[in-house]
């Protein structure tokens, strides 16, 4: 809800505060004083193109900010927040889903140049984001096409929503399995358009699970292989040195002293003398443990040349050739061992799945076609909830269209299949409107003028109000055309839809400003070398002498005041909540 809306140098206002707040305001004012240009100033609020022949003459810019109240967990506030911006807690607000406990702040600024710029929550933003919020905030019905309900879409929702709860819950129950059925078509047309590469894929997988299960690789097998082929292709080398190592330390032949004999020699030198100092005998027992530890290097040399001199040359040529097949394996599905292991380990489940595609695609036919069938059903169960709604929709509109200066107009739902079934069923939903006896039904927009298009959409949302509510309802010139009694239920039907929402209209009507909560007028001021406007919001005997002039263009006149008297009290009594009949 706009709450506030100021407005500076736009067209011939030169600077105004509007004070909306909820229920029904009415906007009037003499010609050319510039009524239009609250409905512009809302529609650069909300992300409308700039005109900068809307700039005051003279001004560097103009510039709008509207106060709003919204929810403050709802999904304004959260996208607002999404874009850097603040909605700010008001405290005291009402409790409950639906509260407006959150203060948001829109401004947008376009300069004489054509640059425009827009704050969102005290964060500066694309021009689109105030366009995007509008969706959730306002509905403006001005005398050019800007209709709500203009897609077919819109259309469809709106009628779902006047058909009620039965209708929304079987509309989740068909989308759900819609899903499913989409799902389950799409992975056969897969099956089915992938089925060659798919057959070649399971040959290839197939070619490489046997390939690595004849070769049976082990893992760190190649590591080990590796270590062993080194000593095989070193077998001499390793030989000699270990015989040299041998006789150096225990010689066997006795041509010249090893290192055991000389060690002992040296222990039985010292141990002739340690008596004669004591500080020798670690000396000694040092020599003895050497002694041991060299005679045990020698057993192990002697144990490794014994193993060399096994016929291990011979074993060379295997562990060669199974190192290169398991290169060979590293090579294709590596480069790891322990990839090639993984790759055979999830080759044989991928291979179960494309080796049952027919088993797949027979059970994944029958599914979608028992799916597909009760999509049918569901389908026709939503036509015939919409085809009853639509023809309450169009008696109740059609009623309120007579009541508003139509009475040969008639409001028409028309429910048309399509070939495929969709997300929402098979229902082409249309909005159409037939304004004259013997004329055919046209699409809304096309074949009524700007106000009795604006009556048209009046009638819709008094209607779709319960079951389709809107914050805001802005109508430009809804009486256009239409006087006495007619601009009487126009009224009421407005009071009528600001019980559940705002309204603002712009008007030139006592009858419809009449039943307005809150009336404003935009004067001229005419004051220094340009002419300029404000906004006044008037009550008690200004309001009672704005009514006269619109009664009868005399402020003054006695009887102009009495009839505006009489009008207010009359319109007071018509706009009780619920006076307005269907």
């Amino acid at each position: 809800m706009i709450e506030e809306l100021s407005i500076r140098d736009l067209g011939v206002i030169g600077e105004a505060v509007l004070p909306l707040g909820p229920g029904f305001t009415a906007v009037t004012g003499e010609t050319g004083a510039g009524k239009t240009m609250v409905v512009s100033a809302l529609g650069l609020l909300f992300g409308e193109r700039a005109d900068t022949g809307s700039v005051r003459s003279g001004a560097p810019q103009a510039w709008i900010e509207g106060r709003l109240l919204v929810q403050s967990g709802g999904r304004v506030a959260d996208r607002v927040r999404e874009a850097g911006g603040e909605v700010e807690p008001l405290d005291g607000a009402g409790s409950g889903d639906r509260a407006l406990d959150g203060e948001l702040i829109l401004s947008r600024s376009v300069s004489a140049e054509g640059r425009s710029r827009a704050v969102v929550g005290g964060r500066s933003a694309p021009i689109s984001l105030l366009n995007e919020l509008s969706g959730d905030l306002v509905v403006v019905h001005g005398q050019s096409d800007q209709l709500r309900l203009k897609s077919q879409q819109a259309q469809r929702i709106s009628l779902d929503n006047f058909a009620g709860a039965e209708l929304a819950e079987r509309l989740v129950a068909y989308r759900e399995l819609h899903r499913s059925w989409q799902a389950h078509t799409a992975e056969i047309e897969t099956l089915v358009t992938e089925r060659t590469a798919r057959i070649r894929e399971a040959d290839q997988l197939r070619t490489a699970v046997d390939e690595i299960q004849a070769i049976a690789p082990v893992a760190g097998e190649d590591e080990e292989l590796a270590e062993l082929a080194g000593r095989l292709t070193n077998l001499e080398d390793l030989r000699l040195a270990a015989a040299e190592a041998k006789e150096s330390i225990s010689s066997e032949t006795g041509e010249t002293p090893d290192t055991v004999v000389l060690i002992d020699a040296a222990r039985r030198a010292l141990e002739r003398v340690a008596h004669h100092d004591a500080t020798l005998a670690p000396v000694v027992e040092a020599l003895e443990n050497a002694s041991f530890l060299v005679s045990d290097i020698a057993t192990q040399l002697a144990s490794y040349s014994a193993s060399l001199d096994t016929d291990e040359a011979g074993r060379l040529d295997t562990v060669q050739e199974r190192r290169a097949d398991l290169t060979n394996l590293m090579r294709k599905y590596g480069p790891e061992l322990s990839d090639v292991i993984a790759y055979a380990e999830s080759a044989e489940p991928r291979l179960l799945e494309l080796d049952s595609d027919s088993d797949r695609i027979e059970q994944l036919t029958a599914l979608v076609d028992d799916e597909y069938a009760a999509l049918l059903e569901r389908a026709d169960g939503l036509t015939a909830l919409r085809t009853a709604a639509a023809s309450e929709l169009a008696e109740r509109v059609t009623g309120e269209l007579a009541a508003l200066a139509m009475p040969n107009a008639r409001f028409v739902v028309e429910i048309s299949p399509r070939e495929e079934l969709g997300t929402t069923g098979r229902d082409l939903v249309q909005f159409l409107l037939r304004p004259h006896e013997g004329s055919d039904p046209r699409p809304l927009g096309k074949g009524a003028s700007g106000g009795e298009l604006s009556r048209v959409m009046l009638a819709i949302e008094v209607v779709l109000a319960a079951a389709d509510p809107v914050p805001t309802f802005v109508f430009d010139e809804v009486d256009s055309g239409v006087g006495g009694a007619s601009a009487i239920e126009i009224g009421r039907r407005l009071a009528a839809l600001a019980e559940k929402s705002q309204v603002i209209v712009v008007t030139h009507l006592a009858q419809v400003a009449a039943f307005a909560s809150n009336h404003l007028r935009v004067e001229k001021d005419l004051d220094g070398p340009v002419t300029a406007s404000n906004v006044v919001q008037l009550t008690g005997d200004a309001r009672l002498a704005e009514m006269a002039r619109l009664l009868s263009g005399l402020p003054d006149s006695e009887s102009g005041l009495a009839h505006a008297a009489e009008l207010l009290h009359t319109a007071q009594s018509l706009a009780a909540p619920h006076a307005v009949s269907h």
